[in-house]
C-alpha cells in the first residue's frame, strides 16, 4: 500500500467561479488561478501523483503552459487517473477536507464526491469530502482564500482486496485493472 496527502491553496478574487470538486458553487468570490483553481481537486490529484511518486501537479500542468489556461480540474484529475492506473494502482479511498470560512460546503459535498469517484473509475463509497472552517482565524477564516487537503491509499492488483481468482465474473468481475476481457 502507498499513501500520499496533497495540499493546495487559493485567493479569492472578485469575477471568477467558485469551483470545488468539479461544482460550481454560487459565491461573490472565486479562486484565481491558471486553470479553474479547483483546490479540492488540485489536492487530491497531488495525493495520487506523490503516492505513486510521479511528482505533482506543477510538473504534470505547469502554469506557464497555455494549453492549461482556464481548464477544467475534472479533465486534469482524469488525466491522473491515466497515469496512476498506467503505473499499475488501485485507488483504495480518498479523504479530503475543504478549509473555508464561506460559503458553507455541505449542499454541494455529494456531487463533489460523485465527480471525483467518476474521474477516478472508483465506487463514491471510496471518497470522503469534508469541509471545515477557521473560526474566523487565518487567510481562509478572514476570507482571503480557500484551501484544502487530500490524502489517498493505493494499492496495487496483487495487493487489493478486490477477489479476483473467486470472482465468477471472470476478469470482468474485478474492479482492479478495469480491463475487459
Amino acid at each position: 500500500m502507498r499513501v500520499g496527502m496533497g495540499y493546495d491553496v487559493h485567493k479569492l478574487v472578485e469575477g471568477r467561479d467558485l469551483i470545488l470538486g468539479g461544482v460550481k458553487i454560487p459565491h461573490t468570490l472565486g479562486l484565481l488561478g491558471h486553470s479553474d483553481a479547483d483546490v479540492l481537486l488540485h489536492a487530491v490529484m497531488d495525493a495520487l501523483l506523490g503516492a505513486a511518486a510521479l511528482g505533482d501537479i506543477g510538473k504534470h500542468f505547469p502554469d506557464t503552459d497555455p494549453q492549461y489556461k482556464g481548464i477544467s480540474s475534472i479533465k486534469l484529475l482524469e488525466h491522473v487517473t491515466k497515469l496512476i492506473e498506467e503505473k499499475g494502482y488501485i485507488v483504495e479511498n480518498i479523504d479530503a477536507t475543504i478549509i473555508a470560512q464561506k460559503p458553507k460546503m455541505r449542499p454541494y459535498i455529494e456531487e463533489m464526491e460523485k465527480n471525483i469517484a467518476a474521474a477516478l473509475h472508483i465506487d463514491v463509497s471510496q471518497v470522503n469530502v469534508k469541509a471545515t472552517t477557521e473560526e474566523g482565524l487565518g487567510f481562509t477564516g478572514t476570507e482571503q482564500g480557500i484551501s484544502s487537503q487530500a490524502i489517498c491509499a493505493l494499492t496495487t492488483i496483487y495487493e487489493s482486496s478486490v477477489a479476483v481468482a473467486d470472482s465468477q465474473a471472470g476478469c470482468e468481475g474485478c474492479a482492479g485493472c478495469r480491463k475487459q476481457s
